[in-house]
């Protein structure tokens, strides 16, 4: 069998397995409780470990431009952080989808914003495989605490997570 990065498949069937139970052939149209659980904490760990901003889902130097109508700048749904150099003369941050100077009290832009470095939440398959692995570890122990709360395997999956996270760190 070749090798491949790893799945949603896969990450939940490792979840499953800190809590002891069998993996499954497929995640669609599956009613199981445990799977549903896995995949609602393996997006949220996925969302939580994104925000953070990293190489592969930070993209600096763009420009925004105000809607000419309603004057609003609007962002994509899966920007889930911004950043402007300190030296500007805005304050940005994200309300909804839409940005609002904190330094003029306004959500209206008159012009383009540029030099904006965003940070977007990925899907869980357009991540490198060393962030996959750390979302994965991280997302298992979160599962296993939740859902069983034993403190013997809360260690062995946090020594897993901390590795994956010392490799990411180190690719990044």
């Amino acid at each position: 069998m070749a090798l491949s990065k790893t799945s949603r498949l896969q990450a939940v069937n490792t979840m499953l397995s800190t809590i002891g139970e069998a993996p499954v052939n497929t995640l669609l149209g599956t009613v199981a409780v445990d799977v549903a659980t896995a995949e609602r904490v393996l997006d949220e760990t996925s969302l939580e470990v994104q925000s953070m901003g990293w190489h592969f889902n930070t993209v600096p130097k763009v420009t925004l431009s105000p809607d000419s109508t309603t004057k609003l700048i609007t962002v994509a749904t899966n920007v889930v952080r911004i950043d402007l150099e300190s030296s500007s003369t805005y304050d940005l941050v994200l309300r909804g989808d839409t940005l609002f100077d904190r330094k003029n009290n306004t959500n209206l832009f008159d012009d383009d914003i540029k030099n904006v470095t965003l940070v977007t939440a990925l899907d869980f398959t357009e991540l490198p495989q060393l962030a996959r692995q750390y979302i994965t570890f991280r997302a298992a122990r979160v599962f296993q605490d939740r859902v069983v709360g034993s403190e013997k395997h809360h260690a062995f999956t946090l020594r897993d997570e901390m590795m994956a996270l010392s490799k990411l760190k180190e690719y990044e």
